[in-house]
């Protein structure tokens, strides 16, 4: 994940000349080397990336459909499964993204006469659940290496546990008849430098893996910019995200859970001490009392204040192609359907959404913007030059394609941690749990999490409850202005990484060190 706060690129260092400081470290930060997306921002006109978004839609894709549910009233309002004078619940659920409705369904699961009460803010999948790339990977810490770095004595066990939540969300998915267009596709992972063919080989010949290039790629996605590629049938599945979160909301709900949409949270009140205090859960429209809580909010600020330093708000963006034509399907192959990761230090994650009309293609990442004060928005959700950079790289990729329309734009907010993977937190006597800080890999990883909060608030011992990553939470990130300064020197670090052939410079290093860095 690369945190950046504003454009930096190739034209910039067209410009006129500068000196002293300034000119230094544009030049530091331009690197020894031109990365192929920075090639592509230089040799795609940015009149031919507007075009190509003229006509995009400001709203998520996944969203712009007629197959969303009907909104459930908030709490108090009329059907509300809800009310001032039904406002008790051995389980309340704040939050209804992924971890909210895998730990409400969970929880229903393990004891079907448990009362279990979902509150959510807005509509259940409406923020990172429902804007995400559908990206079902079975890692835990956001990759083996980035594992290693931050967990190296369980990080074998964490993968296997990885696989094994990713096995059930499979079996989840079939058993509740969830129409998810859930596709184990497996991902092809993609050298777009001349120095990650050879990381790429040697991960080729660790794994057994077939190493892809020349003719070899092209059959596989002709694609100019990409030097080669690995493919890992494990790596990824793909899912549509909001059917995912509809689907689980629709068992949760039949299952007997009981939900409440458009009703925020504003406060949590009880006391620290053991014993069977309630909890009090405020909201606009009056009180909730539970015997225990799920804290799932995961980028929105946690209602345990202590916890809001441990995570930062960053804008992920993506955009959607108009359907393809058979012929321009044809022109690039893709036959696999395969999720697309490339090895950039600012990666791109691209797939393919087949629908009755044709095949469009998602491409996302690459920028991911910090606003200083941990500041959300709105406005933030659409950023006109991230979109622009994007449809520049696409054509790069697939210049067979550069007269492609795109027909959404969007952007949400993830919730970063220091070490990119989840946290958790167990509060009030066992009584409120809280799990956040997916770091943008939380679609598999969200039920995992939903487990060990569920196993938390259980009081017993479990395998869960007794790994490290549960116990020991990551560096909290410091107030501003350091933490916008950090966010910037580590933007900049990334950057000048990728324009030297992937070295990580002395920034980079320390943060290492500070257990602070990422790898994935």
């Amino acid at each position: 994940m690369t945190v950046t706060s504003e454009h930096d690129d190739v034209a910039r260092a067209s410009r006129a000349p500068r000196t002293g400081v300034r000119a230094r470290l544009g030049g530091w930060l331009r690197g020894p080397h031109v990365t192929a997306f920075d090639a592509a921002e230089r040799d795609v006109p940015a009149a031919v990336a507007e075009r190509n978004l003229a006509g995009a839609r400001e709203d998520v894709y996944w969203w712009d459909t007629a197959e969303a549910p009907d909104a459930l009233p908030g709490f108090g309002k009329p059907g509300a499964m809800a009310s001032p004078a039904a406002n008790t619940a051995d389980l309340a659920v704040v939050g209804g993204g992924y971890t909210g409705l895998w730990a409400a369904l969970m929880a229903k699961e393990r004891d079907p006469e448990k009362d279990v009460l979902l509150l959510e803010g807005h509509r259940c999948g409406w923020a990172a659940s429902g804007r995400n790339g559908g990206f079902l990977e079975p890692s835990l810490t956001h990759g083996e290496s980035n594992g290693e770095q931050h967990a190296p004595a369980e990080n074998a066990r964490l993968a296997e546990l990885g696989a094994i939540n990713a096995r059930e969300i499979a079996e989840t998915i079939e058993r509740y008849g969830i129409d998810a267009d859930y596709q184990p596709t497996g991902e092809l992972i993609l050298a777009s430098e001349p120095h990650q063919v050879d990381e790429l080989a040697a991960e080729a010949a660790a794994t057994g893996g077939e190493l892809l290039t020349g003719g070899a790629l092209r059959s596989r996605l002709d694609t100019p910019l990409y030097r080669a590629g690995l493919f890992d049938p494990d790596g990824s599945a793909i899912v549509h995200p909001t059917r995912l979160a509809w689907g689980l909301r629709r068992a949760a709900l039949e299952a007997g859970v009981r939900i409440v949409e458009h009703t925020p949270v504003r406060a949590l009140e009880a006391s620290t001490g053991r014993g069977n205090q309630p909890v009090r859960l405020r909201t606009d429209g009056g009180d909730v009392v539970a015997r225990q809580v799920v804290l799932a909010t995961n980028v929105f600020p946690a209602l345990i204040k202590r916890l809001r330093w441990y995570t930062v708000p960053v804008y992920d963006h993506a955009i959607v192609t108009e359907p393809l034509t058979p012929e321009q399907e044809a022109s690039i192959g893709w036959a696999g359907r395969e999720g697309l990761a490339d090895m950039n230090s600012r990666f791109h994650y691209i797939r393919p959404i087949d629908t009755p009309e044709g095949l469009r293609i998602l491409v996302g990442g690459y920028d991911a913007l910090y606003h200083f004060g941990r500041n959300m928005s709105e406005r933030y959700e659409h950023s006109p030059e991230t979109a622009r950079r994007l449809a520049q790289h696409f054509a790069a990729i697939f210049p067979q394609l550069s007269d492609v329309r795109f027909s959404h734009s969007w952007g949400g907010a993830i919730d970063t941690c220091s070490r990119f993977f989840s946290f958790f937190d167990l509060s009030h006597g066992g009584r409120v749990a809280s799990a956040a800080g997916f770091t943008g890999l939380g679609v598999a990883a969200t039920r995992f999490a939903a487990n060990v909060m569920l196993d938390q608030l259980s009081g017993e011992r479990t395998e869960l409850t007794e790994l490290e990553i549960v116990k020991k939470k990551p560096l909290p990130f410091p107030p501003e202005p350091l933490a916008w300064l950090g966010v910037k020197a580590t933007t900049a670090a990334m950057i000048r990484s990728d324009r030297n052939k992937g070295r990580r410079g002395l920034w980079l290093r320390t943060m290492d060190k500070v257990g602070m860095g990422f790898d994935s």
